[in-house]
């Protein structure tokens, strides 16, 4: 049996969804009667009124039809919100056909008014109801039992994933292995190994998995793989995901073209070269401009504020790498003492530190409230208008760093360097090297206007939430 949580999760969505339907119903009949540019009608409410519970519940059912309720679209992806859009764009169609062939007095304004205002709401409800269906799973709620079927090489990729994302909610119970591996009890990445490949109807029935997950390796053949999920197709509880190896490809990229039987994968062309396009540009400028204008007051307290506190530079100057490996001087707001490069040597010797540490004693008093919320970083706002860097772009790195990248880390050299990125509203100063290299070049690769916007909007919440910030 899945867990309970898990059955309840539609029902609970469902709920956010009627809630968020019921408001949009009340505010566009307020906004109906009360705003001047419509004209005044005595049986609007009356009609109206009737008609909005009908129109309500014509909403959920087709939601429900489009496939908004099914359990694989919560929590991550874009698809959940365009079937949600979908759905609600049917809809609005179906209620003005049915108005209009049934003749029934539906006033008009209160249709303009009700899906658009109804369908920003559901996107609103469906993105909240994530937000807490992600930390909650992060917690260890409604969580799904995974087993993964394939070599151990691949299973410790997939599980490795898995378990650095616990916001998916998959949670690896163990793993079968290719009769190859026959003997072995736990994976290198500890992963206990409950089987070989071929016994995972046997398995399935003992340890009840919500999910079998096929790696790379799970089998020799695609028939063999066919045969398998014939074996599960009376666990109907059981989903079956086939995982192949491509990782940190963006849905954008990826397109499934089923031909002669076969699903082939289509996978674009990275999009760096997009990266750079004038609209790109042109959304920096315009952007860097408007903050500066409306942060200058701030700008100009904090420098003297700075300048105040010890006599130093109100600005640190620092040779950073940009794209194409040019370099330039990159602004930022003095943050630590004004001996402080001197005494880094003094501090890895005493305490190894390689990278920002959060007990640094060369943090001046301003320099912790800047920090904290990454006030420090308002001047690149002038490297963004001479173009050295972006608002949104992989971390701009120092020569020393650069002259020890491998060659896949010279992809992010490709781009503009940001003020933000995935790497900062990701945990910025807790996120280990290597997970902020494959957040870069996951950027790199999967670039897009639209993710540029969610990640000013997220860095706004993780700035707040000082996450990593010292």
């Amino acid at each position: 049996m899945r867990p309970e949580g898990i059955r309840l999760l539609p029902w609970l969505i469902g709920a956010v969804d009627l809630v968020m339907i019921a408001v949009a119903t009340a505010l566009a009949l307020r906004f109906r009667v009360t705003l001047p540019i419509f004209d005044t009608a005595v049986d609007v409410l009356e009609n109206t009124g009737v008609a909005s519970v009908f129109f309500g519940a014509t909403w959920v059912v087709l939601l429900a039809f489009f496939g908004t309720y099914e359990r694989h679209v919560f929590g991550a992806g874009t698809e959940e919100f365009k079937l949600v859009v979908n759905a609600s764009f049917f809809t609005g169609a179906l209620v003005a056909t049915m108005a209009y062939l049934m003749q029934y007095p539906l006033s008009r304004g209160f249709f303009v008014l009700y899906f658009p205002i109804g369908v920003l709401l559901l996107l609103v409800g469906r993105l909240l109801s994530r937000r807490t269906i992600q930390r909650l799973r992060a917690a260890g709620h409604f969580t799904e039992k995974v087993l993964l079927v394939g070599t151990p090489g691949y299973i410790g990729e997939i599980h490795t994933v898995l378990n650095r994302e616990k916001w998916l909610g998959y949670e690896v119970m163990g793993c079968l292995v290719p009769s190859d591996y026959a003997g072995l009890q736990v994976t290198s990445a500890g992963v206990p190994v409950l089987g070989l490949s071929e016994d995972v109807r046997s398995v399935v029935d003992e340890v009840s998995p919500d999910i079998v997950f096929f790696t790379a390796g799970a089998v020799s053949s695609s028939t063999a793989l066919r045969r398998l999920a014939w074996d599960l197709e009376d666990h109907a509880h059981v989903q079956i995901i086939v995982a192949p190896n491509v990782t940190d490809v963006s849905s954008e990229r990826v397109r499934i073209r089923p031909v002669a039987g076969l699903p082939l994968m289509h996978l674009g062309r990275s999009r760096s070269q997009l990266a750079t396009n004038d609209a790109k540009r042109a959304f920096d400028l315009v952007g860097s401009l408007l903050i500066l204008a409306l942060t200058w007051p701030l700008l100009a307290f904090l420098m003297i504020w700075i300048k105040r506190h010890d006599g130093g530079p109100a600005l640190f100057r620092q040779v950073r790498v940009g794209r194409e490996g040019k370099e330039f001087t990159c602004l930022k707001l003095r943050s630590m003492s004004v001996d402080a490069e001197s005494r880094l040597a003094e501090l890895k010797a005493r305490d190894h530190v390689l990278f920002k540490s959060a007990e640094d004693p060369r943090i001046t008093k301003p320099g912790k409230l800047i920090r904290r919320f990454s006030l420090d970083e308002l001047p690149q706002l002038w490297n963004v208008v001479r173009g050295e860097m972006s608002l949104v772009g992989p971390r701009p790195p120092l020569p020393t760093e650069v002259a020890q990248y491998e060659d896949d880390m010279l992809r992010r050299l490709n781009v503009m360097p940001g003020m933000t990125g995935l790497w900062q509203v990701s945990g910025r100063s807790d996120l280990s090297w290597e997970d902020t290299v494959r957040l870069d070049l996951y950027y790199v690769d999967n670039w897009s206007m639209v993710q540029d916007l969610l990640i000013l909007a997220r860095t706004v919440t993780a700035v707040l939430a000082s996450r990593g910030a010292y």
